[in-house]
């Protein structure tokens, strides 16, 4: 069986087709600079060098165009092998809590929900649309990443504000790496030995967007991450928790607009605003040379990670496993044991050469013996996008 993922962002689609039947990738790429002067394509297919071509893209119909050709010339696809496509979709809302076969219904729920992610949902549903265009004899299937947040219970999804604004406008909790959260968690559960269902986990997605989850059971039942990606810990260009009110003091005090506010949270704070970068490995080599604000920056970013570590065991009680993953989580030693140090009361500690090291997709750095296991491993969110995909189709038959 052959499963096309597709990622549509509002300038670019990132894909990847799969062989479920041993989970390998026979192509992968992606497509950017839509609507620019010069798209850019760059591609890999499976025992082959990376290719890179340039051409005109003004549209997401032209970048779909310009996939579906290549997996036509490639013939890394035969006739009726394209078993189904599956798409990654930002914001469920309450509607979806798994993933969804896609219908007229489905679409116009999503659609309903671009309040909810103005800058994700629209292009998402570009991309679903562009693609039953071209592939409607196709099924395909959107899997979203909010879905597997919508086991948190209502006093941790709910915000202290009037019954109204939940009931009428959908204000709570929504969470958001659901896809990335959930695959690390059954990959936990795999090392050590369990079923998901047995599992209490603190999973830590860090990339330059960046949150943490509770895990009960195989359940997410707490998670940083808010009714928008911007709640939670400290990101590479978004703010992450901050007082509420500093809106009213800088609207007051700055003239800024709703607009100016929102850009500054969510493109020019967090680390960027701290010292001016929001790479890490940057970050780390300005450290090194003496810079004051980068030496903040990483203070600040694994000082609000262990914050939520310690909450995370609070609400939990017992924690089988701290989960590292992301481009972050999964590279940078330094903030892994930075983030642990000192948690020893926790049942935590690393040890300093694992750490340096971890196996790869799955290692653990934790002592031998630690009540806590500490795991390093990879995510793969399209491959967990092409399970979910499965397993709808699989469903539905």
């Amino acid at each position: 069986m052959k499963i096309l993922v597709l990622n549509a962002g509002s300038s670019s689609v990132k894909y990847s087709l799969f062989e479920m039947s041993n989970q390998s990738i026979l192509l992968t790429g992606l497509i950017e600079r839509i609507g620019e002067s010069l798209g850019v394509h760059r591609y890999r297919l499976a025992g082959l060098e990376p290719q890179t071509t340039e051409e005109v893209i003004p549209d997401h119909q032209h970048a779909l165009r310009a996939l579906f050709r290549l997996i036509s010339t490639s013939a890394v696809i035969g006739d009726g092998e394209l078993a189904c496509i599956g798409h990654r979709v930002v914001h469920g809302g309450e509607f979806f809590r798994e993933q969804a076969l896609i219908d007229q219904q489905v679409i116009d729920r999503i659609d309903s929900l671009i309040p909810l992610a103005p800058l994700h949902n629209p292009a998402n549903l570009l991309g679903i649309k562009e693609s039953l265009r071209q592939m409607g004899d196709v099924p395909q299937v959107a899997v979203f990443d909010t879905a597997f947040h919508g086991s948190l219970p209502d006093y941790a999804y709910r915000y202290a504000l009037p019954n109204a604004l939940y009931h009428d406008q959908g204000v709570r909790r929504y969470g958001f790496h659901g896809t990335s959260h959930h695959y690390v968690a059954k990959q936990a559960a795999d090392f050590l030995g369990k079923g998901l269902n047995e599992v209490n986990l603190i999973t830590l997605h860090l990339g330059n967007g960046a949150s943490v989850t509770a895990i009960e059971n195989g359940l997410s039942i707490d998670t940083s991450m808010g009714m928008t990606p911007l709640e939670g810990l400290m990101m590479g260009t978004r703010s992450g928790d901050i007082d509420p009110a500093l809106h009213f003091y800088l609207h007051r005090t700055l003239n800024l607009s709703l607009e100016e506010i929102e850009n500054l949270l969510n493109k020019n704070s967090g680390c960027k605003g701290v010292c001016g970068e929001n790479d890490m490995r940057t970050i780390h080599q300005m450290a090194d040379a003496g810079d004051v604000n980068a030496r903040l920056a990483l203070a600040m970013y694994a000082y609000r990670i262990k914050k939520y570590i310690g909450a995370y065991f609070a609400v939990l009680g017992r924690v089988d496993a701290l989960v590292f993953t992301g481009g972050i989580g999964e590279n940078d030693h330094w903030l892994r044991q930075q983030c642990c140090a000192g948690l020893s009361a926790l049942g935590i500690a690393i040890d300093a050469e694992k750490n340096r090291a971890p196996a790869r997709p799955c290692g653990a750095i934790h002592t031998d013996p630690s009540p806590t296991k500490v795991l390093v491993i990879k995510t793969h969110e399209e491959l967990e996008i092409a399970l979910q995909a499965q397993a709808c189709l699989e469903k539905s038959v």
